[in-house]
């Protein structure tokens, strides 16, 4: 289960910084026609109920033969997340445009310039993206509940619910359970909570 939990959210990481680095940055800096009407449909779907999109997501997961494996459980995340674009979009914004003119001047191209000054100094708003992350992904109980359906692919959170139907009596044993699948997010946020506070700070979700 804690194999399945780490498979999952690595790649999930791995998805978003790839997506969402990009599309953020693409978002606050540079100049395309109807920029802003993108981002705003972008922002729309943040609006859409989890359950509204729920069936749809199977029936695609179903038509690949996807279902009982943990492709469902990540592939999402290489094309982006509203949420995360948004709050990486508000903290590119913040950083100064002369960085970025300077490093052009010196014959940097885009991705240079992203690579090499934006995301050293994106640090905080990283670290936020992967904390959350982690945490929605580890915690997560519906979408494994819904996608797989063998033992062997279970994850923490189904595996928790597979252990108290096994151990339903032996209620220290499941607080037991229940403690060692927290004990990872409580570390990650203890090592990193400097720089998930600053980021939180310094994008758009302050006050």
């Amino acid at each position: 289960f804690f194999k399945n939990s780490t498979i999952v959210v690595a790649l999930n990481l791995v998805g978003h910084y790839f997506s969402v680095i990009l599309v953020a940055y693409a978002f606050a800096r540079l100049r395309a026609p109807g920029k802003n009407v993108l981002f705003l449909i972008l922002l729309s779907t943040m609006m859409l109920p989890f359950p509204v999109l729920l069936i749809p997501t199977y029936e695609i997961f179903q038509t690949f033969g996807m279902l009982n494996t943990l492709w469902p459980l990540f592939v999402r995340a290489f094309f982006g997340n509203a949420f995360l674009i948004f709050l990486l979009r508000q903290f590119f914004m913040s950083i100064p445009r002369e960085l970025e003119e300077a490093a052009i001047i010196d014959g940097a191209n885009t991705l240079q310039v992203l690579w090499h000054v934006m995301l050293p100094l994106s640090k905080p708003a990283l670290a936020t993206i992967g904390i959350f992350t982690f945490w929605w992904h580890w915690n997560a109980f519906l979408e494994p509940f819904v996608y797989v359906n063998s033992v062997k692919n279970f994850t923490v959170s189904l595996g928790l619910a597979f252990f108290k139907g096994q151990y339903v009596y032996n209620f220290h044993w499941l607080m037991a359970a229940g403690m060692v699948a927290i004990i990872p997010v409580i570390t990650i946020f203890f090592f990193a909570q400097r720089y998930f506070i600053e980021g939180i700070q310094l994008t758009g979700l302050k006050g």
